[in-house]
């Protein structure tokens, strides 16, 4: 063989090699896969045949019914959804003629929302009470959204949450329902769910495989479709139901290692509620969740969810999260408390509440009363007074001890602007004593609606986004570092590179990515470092290009300017700040009431509590800011 030959062979083994290489190292970073036995032989002999099968089958509804007799808070749960019938009745059959409010999007997703929330409360007490009113109205509504034009596959969220809505009530009242209503109800689950999800280019859409809620909702939606409709279309509902189970792990490796879901509190009950109910889905009809009760993170991610309700009943509201966690019992936590018998888990007060026709309560919350039916008791979980959750958006969280008299609290994040609902706040922080919550996050828009409406472009996430210049999207909003007045790198990801457990606990984030190009390396430094005190340590490196370096606090408390620091008072409680590291430099106050931009959100009282440090004052390249908070 001539040498050139030889040669050419080599280089054509070598490339073969590499390619092997890299499709393994890319195999190695793909999300762990969950059990997917799904084909059309599979659902053929495995699907079960009678009706209900999403989350209700004949066994679960009889357990639900015992407890009916017998389960005080499922009792409770059951007269509120009660309640709700009669408020479902004074309203118009749903419809798509529906008034342009401040909240509304451009999309029909609220439409679908309603849809889903009226069929559940309607389908589940037709199934214990037989009432032919109800009946009758699930039929006139079931008609009415089967008519739509579409479902609006463009905004595919509201084609996940109607096909639920649709499936639950074809599958929970099919049987009694007019035969013609269930056809109409079948073919639109085809025609205007399953089908628009499969692309006639070939396509495939987004949200399969992404990493966020539309993940979670859209499969959900779908796999609810697919199991209602498998005799009548066998093959698309094989199809349907194994890429859900393929695709869902992208979006449950979000919750690795530890559990922090990282669009934070409020999504995490969203997004997670629909994991879940798939999951209730897949048991009732199959017999196996194929896995997401055990997918890594996921479990623990119930304790990041009570880690971020605080004392005051606030969330750590990072991201665009709520701020309250709200005055009804998580239904989506009870679930986990199903599953482990985890006391810790399932707010009993929250759900024998008194009933209030007024109060919203999750649409998700007849398929709720069968999991709030299964919990058991047989532990409760002490939660933990430090925790850290790593991830793509890592929180730490510091509290007091159980039954804690200075309510401290602290939650402390790193991660990265470049996330879902994410915004450029690595290394702020929300901080709590005496029942004040001194150091705050801004949280989400009040509407995404009336920012859309404008032309505004909320959504894209690049460096010059329009989503940075609003307040509680940009590091200026944050109780964070800013360095020469310029965001932070938006993909520049802070991680925790410490953290020590104990009575009090420390956490380290490496912020260094986050100032790439204005700083060699920062790291920020949380301790508890008593009882009533929380301890902020900034390490910093100059680069040639670092100009300024400001130190800030958002907070709506009222300012007292001192030597040394400054006096936070709020409700009749003070809170000491203490400038350890640069007492030269006083504080000052900048008023975000008015917030900069005029589609900023409104807080009152708001401000931002700084420190600035030019660069030219720093002997060297290195220098550490030292701030102690402390209540008297």
């Amino acid at each position: 063989m001539k040498i050139y030959d030889c040669n050419k062979l080599c280089c054509i083994a070598s490339i073969v090699f590499f390619i092997l290489v890299g499709l393994r190292v890319n195999a190695q970073h793909l999300p762990p896969k969950l059990d997917n036995p799904i084909s059309k032989t599979y659902l053929k002999k495995n699907l079960r045949k009678d009706s209900p099968r999403l989350v209700l089958n004949k066994e679960i509804e009889e357990n639900l019914k015992q407890k009916l007799r017998s389960d005080p808070v499922v009792q409770h749960v059951y007269k509120r959804l009660k309640a709700w019938v009669e408020t479902i009745f004074d309203k118009p059959i749903i419809n798509l003629d529906i008034p342009l409010e401040e909240r509304s999007q451009n999309n029909q997703l609220d439409i679908s929302r309603d849809l889903l929330h009226r069929i559940g409360i309607l389908a589940m007490v037709y199934r214990i009470e037989k009432d032919a009113k109800v009946l009758n109205r699930i039929n006139e509504e079931l008609i009415a959204a089967c008519n739509f034009p579409s479902w609006n596959p463009k905004h595919f969220l509201d084609v996940g949450e109607m096909s639920l809505g649709v499936a639950l009530a074809i599958d929970w009242v099919g049987e009694y329902l007019p035969p013609s209503t269930v056809k109409l109800g079948k073919t639109a689950l085809i025609e205007k769910g399953l089908k628009p999800s499969w692309p006639e280019n070939g396509k495939v859409l987004n949200w399969v495989y992404g990493g966020n809620n539309w993940n979670q909702v859209c499969n959900g939606g779908m796999v609810a479709a697919a199991i209602v409709v498998a005799e009548e279309e066998p093959e698309l509902a094989s199809k349907t139901i194994y890429r859900a189970i393929d695709g869902m792990r992208y979006a449950l490796s979000q919750y690795g290692p530890d559990g922090v879901y990282p669009e934070g509190a409020t999504y995490w009950r969203y997004g997670t509620s629909f994991s879940v109910l798939t999951a209730a889905m897949f048991e009732s009809a199959f017999g196996s969740d194929f896995g997401i009760l055990e997918y890594p993170g996921l479990k623990e991610s119930a304790m990041f969810r009570v880690l971020s309700d605080s004392p005051m009943g606030l969330f750590y509201n990072f991201g665009d999260c709520g701020e309250s966690s709200g005055e009804n019992g998580d239904i989506v936590l009870a679930w986990f408390a199903s599953k482990t018998g985890n006391k810790t888990f399932f707010e009993e007060e929250k759900f024998l509440r008194a009933i209030d026709e007024n109060s919203n309560f999750s649409r998700l919350l007849a398929p709720a009363l069968v999991w709030i039916a299964q919990y058991e008791e047989k532990r409760e979980s002490t939660v933990p007074a430090a925790w850290a959750g790593r991830g793509p958006n890592p929180v730490v969280f510091f509290t007091g001890e159980e039954d804690d008299p200075n309510k401290f609290y602290f939650g402390g994040k790193g991660g990265l602007g470049n996330i879902s609902h994410g915004n450029m706040d690595a290394g702020s922080f929300v901080f709590e004593l005496d029942g004040v919550r001194w150091s705050i996050d801004l949280g989400k828009n009040k509407h995404y609606g009336v920012i859309e409406r404008t032309g505004f472009n909320l959504w894209d996430r690049c460096q010059g986004c329009d989503r940075w210049k609003l307040i509680n999207k940009n590091n200026f909003g944050h109780s964070t570092l800013s360095v020469n007045d310029q965001l932070h790198v938006v993909d520049g990801k802070a991680s925790i590179i410490d953290f020590k457990n104990g009575s009090f606990p420390e956490a380290t984030f490496d912020m260094s990515p986050v100032f790439e190009g204005k700083l060699k390396s920062a790291k920020r430094r949380f301790k508890k470092s008593g009882p009533r005190s929380l301890l902020i340590e900034d390490e910093v490196k100059l680069s040639e290009e670092t100009e300024m370096i400001t130190w800030q606090l958002i907070t709506q408390a009222n300012v007292e300017i001192v030597d040394g620091g400054a006096i936070l008072t709020q409700e009749g409680k003070r809170l000491n700040i203490k400038n350890l590291s640069h007492p030269e430099f006083s504080f000052t106050v900048i008023s975000l009431n008015p917030p900069p931009f005029y589609l900023d959100l409104k807080k009152d009282n708001l401000k931002r509590l700084e420190i600035r440090i030019p660069a030219w004052t720093v002997e060297g390249q290195n220098t550490k800011v030292a701030v102690l908070l402390s209540g008297d």
